[in-house]
């Protein structure tokens, strides 16, 4: 039986249209990812990752081409009672200054205004709990936090609604190595436990080859592979051997025993 698809993208096209002049991003750009996988999107600057994040979410609307997401167009997500089942990690976390932790997890659930408060705060608590922080934090402010807490703690408003695709957007970025060694193991035993489709955006090759069932590559324009990660840093291409098979990617893929590529 064949495996649900959770994002079907077809000949996308990203425009950005600024003074007159419309600079294409995407071009019939494909790409499909099915329930259960943990997809790591990769290109260099400029390439529109994060772009592509924003179509899911329906944030971007395509200037050509459809993108669906859990059966809908990701535009309409809203209106067909779905966005709740999409959570979103922005790359610094986004907490909100002025809210507590716990009231920074609950903010998706009071948004919705048809839980009562104390169900609304055990709930928060729960996913507090879920990414490996105790009650005693629950009323720090997110000045208060660590970087790896304030990360800890938006991937607990992300899942809050508990949603079956998670989007992350640079999830380990300005951790240092202890800190994201740690917050990897947190989504690797997330996302095999709950079952979570995710999608991630990251320029960290750890986390990739830590984390990742297949590699989504964005250059030219379009996907140009979507593989394995053994498979992706064997493709010819200048971006796929700048970035995998430089010194950085192969020092990352000896620590975690891959097979060396040849230069």
């Amino acid at each position: 039986m064949s495996v649900p698809l959770v994002v079907e993208i077809n000949k996308l096209w990203s425009v950005f249209r600024a003074e007159g002049i419309a600079t294409v991003i995407h071009q019939d750009l494909d790409l499909q990812i099915a329930q259960g996988e943990l997809l790591s999107i990769v290109g260099g600057s400029g390439s529109g990752k994060t772009v592509l994040l924003r179509q899911m979410l329906g944030l971007e609307k395509p200037a050509r081409g459809s993108v669906r997401v859990l059966g809908h167009p990701a535009a309409e997500l809203g209106r067909a009672g779905a966005a709740s089942r999409v959570g979103m990690l922005f790359q610094h976390g986004a907490l909100f200054s002025a809210f507590t932790v716990l009231e920074n997890i609950a903010f998706p659930l009071r948004e919705l205004g048809t839980l009562p408060a104390g169900l609304v705060r055990d709930v928060a608590m729960v996913k507090l709990q879920m990414v490996g922080l105790d009650a005693r934090h629950a009323h720090k402010m997110p000045a208060d936090l660590s970087g790896g807490m304030v990360k800890r703690v938006a991937l607990a408003r992300a899942l809050v609604m508990d949603p079956p695709l998670l989007l992350l957007d640079e999830p380990t970025a300005g951790l240092d190595p202890d800190s994201a060694d740690a917050f990897c193991a947190l989504l690797q035993s997330l996302h095999r436990e709950l079952g979570l489709t995710v999608v991630m955006v990251t320029h960290d090759l750890d986390t990739i080859f830590e984390l990742s069932t297949r590699v989504a590559v964005v250059a030219d324009k379009h996907v140009v592979l979507d593989a394995p990660p053994h498979v992706v840093v064997g493709f010819e291409h200048p971006f796929v051997q700048d970035f995998f098979r430089g010194g950085r990617g192969q020092r990352a893929q000896a620590l975690l025993h891959l097979p060396p590529q040849a230069m």
